[in-house]
């Protein structure tokens, strides 16, 4: 199952995006910002291979969920 990213959560470190090993982490074409003032990246999850290394990568608690809640990613 893949991992979301909570847009409303993120604070756009973006550490999640070079440790995954399948480049599905990207940022929306149009800068969105959460309600926090950040901008935050999205995962593919037709890509996402539930590997979970962008979880263990970031830094923000409650940023990335392992499961798959596409609702909670704004892009």
């Amino acid at each position: 199952m893949p991992y979301t990213i909570v847009s409303d959560i993120c604070e756009g470190a973006a550490d999640c995006i070079p440790v995954c090993p399948v480049d599905c982490i990207h940022w929306p074409e149009t800068e969105l910002k959460n309600d926090k003032g950040f901008k935050y990246p999205y995962i593919d999850m037709d890509t996402c291979i539930d590997c979970g290394a962008c979880l263990a990568a970031c830094p923000i608690e409650g940023a990335i969920l392992d499961d798959a809640q596409p609702e909670l990613q704004k892009i």
